[in-house]
């Protein structure tokens, strides 16, 4: 049950997505270089800087999937003051002594996105500015109006949970992001699995003969090649990107739920329920979908609950070897090969993270597939007990 709660805490959060994460852009790559590799718990205050631009915001199902572009460019600041129609600001170092870069930017360029191709105008003598956005709006705010709300809404404080990368992302929403990959890599290929591995394995344990020799001829060959080795090799012949990876790991799966069909089919078309079946005169498909089927399917949902975790680790091992999804989609196994060489410095936690979050997952699967196999057993433990 453990297993099964940690899969669904997971599993949420990979559905919500961008909704729930702190860094809601896509693929969780909001990068600010001036605070990367931070440590746990750090925060800073942050200045929000409009872009100047004129992106119309994404529909929900649009920012459900993929998530939004920051409509705002985000600088770190230690110290910040107003100059009459400027805002002065002091960027944050990390050092004792802070000594930043000192920037003055106009305050309405850090609330709206001004189009300076149209009009714009500013009177210092009854303190107003006058612009036009890119959306074509005119507008005129008084310099207080604007400092009000640049204090208000475009200065923050931004903390970071689990710390930032090399690239100033936040490690939190990369390890969120990184769990879709995972799930949706397992659930694609132990369905891909399924599909090849049932149909195999049940045509080959009902007909026999020589189609079952064939067949097990092809599971022999797959099973012989290194699994990893296949993998790469299915990646480099179909393309390296986001989906080509799900469809080489669901190819090299198959072959062991054929064999645990194959040996459930030999043993049940011999039943008397089966017999009967051929005897009425049912055709072959409808034997093996509507009867044979049903009564292996327990053996299955158990070897696919293992499958799911052999899924998530292949995957990972070609994202850290490079194959995996392209970047900068974050997933668990590229962010241990991009921060691996923290492993032995003071920030050891960053390359541990992912490694922790795969070894959950994997656990999770494992303990499920057991419980499972328990739960599904058709020998009773009042059964066991009475043999001596």
């Amino acid at each position: 049950m453990a297993g099964l709660w940690c899969i669904v805490i997971v599993a949420l959060v990979a559905i919500a997505g961008p909704l729930i994460r702190p860094d809601s852009t896509p693929k969780a790559n909001q990068q600010v270089l001036e605070i990367k590799i931070k440590p746990a718990g750090f925060s800073v205050q942050m200045l929000k800087v409009r872009k100047n631009d004129d992106k119309p915001q994404k529909n929900f199902f649009t920012r459900f999937f993929k998530g939004t572009e920051n409509q705002y460019k985000l600088m770190p600041i230690y110290d910040y003051g107003f100059f009459g129609s400027d805002i002065i600001v002091e960027k944050y170092t990390g050092d004792k002594v802070n000594n930043g870069e000192k920037i003055k930017i106009n305050i309405a360029d850090v609330v709206y996105p001004i189009d300076y191709t149209e009009s714009y105008e500013e009177t210092t003598d009854n303190g107003m500015i006058s612009f036009t956005t890119f959306s074509g709006e005119k507008v005129t705010k008084s310099i207080t109006e604007l400092q009000k709300m640049i204090v208000e809404d475009n200065i923050y404080t931004q903390k970071y949970y689990l710390g930032t990368d090399q690239y100033g992302r936040d490690i939190l929403s990369r390890l969120m992001a990184g769990a879709w990959i995972s799930l949706l890599v397992g659930f694609i290929a132990v369905f891909i699995s399924l599909v090849i591995g049932i149909t195999m394995g049940a045509i080959a344990g009902y007909f026999k003969g020589w189609i079952d020799d064939l067949i097990m001829w092809i599971i022999n060959v797959v099973w012989s090649i290194p699994t990893l080795l296949l993998v790469i090799a299915i990646t480099l012949a179909i393309g390296k990107d986001f989906w080509q990876v799900f469809i080489a790991v669901g190819l090299t799966m198959w072959v062991e739920v054929a064999r645990v069909v194959r040996g459930q089919v030999i043993g049940l078309r011999e039943m008397e329920f089966i017999e009967a079946g051929n005897a009425l005169g049912f055709k072959s498909p409808r034997i093996i979908f509507r009867h044979i089927l049903p009564n292996v399917m327990g053996p299955v949902i158990v070897i696919s609950a293992s499958n799911f975790a052999s899924a998530i680790l292949i995957e990972a091992g070609l994202s850290f070897l490079g194959l995996g999804a392209p970047p900068p989609q974050a997933t668990w196994g590229k962010m241990i090969n991009e921060l691996r060489g923290y492993i032995t410095t003071g920030h050891a936690l960053l390359p541990i993270l992912p490694g922790l979050c795969i070894m959950a997952m994997v656990l999770s699967f494992v303990l499920l597939g057991n419980g499972l196999r328990d739960a599904l057993d058709t020998r009773s433990v009042e059964d066991l007990e009475s043999k001596p």
